[in-house]
């Protein structure tokens, strides 16, 4: 059993993009990478055969929340915790819940020692307290756990955000001194992330990365971002985050996003991603490929036999033609929601892959600036 390590392996020298590699007890990372999204311990739509041949995800995220109402910490437990539960060799990184408590903004009070919260399954009452998440996400069985942070909505005023911010630096605390005094469960080791806040306020976020920075934690994520501010902004804070975070540290942004901003951030000092956005945008007709954004409910793919994209190097995107894929999805057919999700993800990964060639070949620069306006283009 050993901690998290982080080894760089390239680095572009006109931006901040870093190409490295994570390695855990359940296998390596190579830097940067994107996480599909497993909420409940399952992908939508996507088999854990599907995430390793057709997707070639090298890691994805669980979610503490939903994970801790259901199917609850005594079946996890008995499991022998998530990996063995799924059927997943590869790592596991698991949220601290801290997010979906912020989108129950009707159900839920925050006060200093944690949050109270209702189930939206039965509406019974919880309390995530620090201690309690850490808890609880040692028994899911994360190799990387998050700290319990608050999320300030968008837009916040400077003094919410700033209470906010101190509230997650206190959490953090606790979290530290609760994962440092509980031992790793089921025989590997765990690693535990900080989370960055200060809402859009430079002078808050740069206390904040010194704050988080100061822990010395074997990774630091960005959070409490791509909750409604424009793209710009959150493209300055983050590009501000990596400068201040350790160089030697992999860096996580939460929830982000489209392509676009996934290369944007990568430029900007960015190892690590995740986001809902492409199993979600799939499931609704909206397709990313590395020609441009479909949506494959319009009547202009109706005879197109050509491949979902055979732009990249997925067999699952050349297999199956756009006007099938319509059909499925116009007919409501599950398949159409798996083909979709799939492709989706093949690309995001896809897309990470080759920008870590691309850092590792030096022309990390002017590949991108080609590649976002191709990205962004509605087909």
């Amino acid at each position: 059993m050993a901690a998290l390590t982080f080894a760089m392996e390239g680095t572009c020298p006109q931006t901040g993009a870093r190409a490295g590699k994570m390695t855990t007890d359940h296998g390596e990372i190579p830097t940067p990478i994107f996480m599909p999204v497993g909420t409940v311990g399952s992908v939508k739509a996507v088999s854990q055969q599907q995430l390793k041949e057709d997707v070639q995800a090298r890691i994805i995220l669980g979610n503490t929340y939903h994970l801790y109402l259901r199917p609850g910490l005594e079946v996890l437990e008995a499991a022998g915790g998530i990996h063995q539960f799924i059927g997943w060799d590869r790592p596991v990184l698991t949220d601290s819940g801290g997010y979906q408590v912020f989108s129950l903004a009707g159900t839920r009070k925050i006060q200093e020692d944690g949050v109270v919260f209702q189930s939206h399954i039965d509406g019974s009452r919880h309390l995530f307290s620090p201690e309690k998440v850490m808890d609880i996400q040692r028994v899911i069985g994360g190799d990387i756990i998050m700290a319990f942070d608050e999320c300030p909505p968008y837009p916040s005023e400077y003094a919410y955000a700033e209470r906010s911010m101190h509230l997650t630096h206190r959490w953090l605390d606790r979290c530290i001194e609760r994962f440092g005094s509980t031992p790793d469960k089921y025989g590997y080791t765990q690693n535990l992330f900080p989370i960055v806040q200060g809402s859009t306020f430079s002078d808050l976020r740069k206390a904040s990365c010194a704050y988080v920075s100061s822990k010395g934690a074997v990774g630091n994520a960005i959070g409490g971002l791509s909750v409604g501010e424009p793209e710009a902004q959150l493209y300055d804070i983050c590009e501000a985050c990596c400068s201040d975070l350790p160089v030697d540290k992999p860096r996580y942004l939460m929830g982000v996003g489209t392509p676009w901003n996934i290369l944007e951030c990568i430029a900007r000092g960015v190892d690590m991603f995740d986001c809902v956005m492409p199993t979600r945008n799939g499931r609704n007709a909206m397709l990313f490929t590395s020609k441009g954004v479909i949506n494959i409910d319009n009547k202009k793919w109706e005879k197109d036999f050509s491949p979902i994209d055979d732009g990249i190097d997925s067999e699952w995107s050349q297999y199956y033609s756009k006007a099938y894929l319509r059909h499925l999805v116009k007919g409501k057919e599950i398949l159409g929601l798996t083909i979709a999700s799939v492709h989706n993800l093949a690309f995001y990964l896809y897309l990470v892959r080759e920008a870590r060639k691309h850092i590792l070949k030096g022309d990390f620069l002017s590949w991108k600036n080609e590649q976002v306006p191709v990205l962004q283009t509605r087909l």
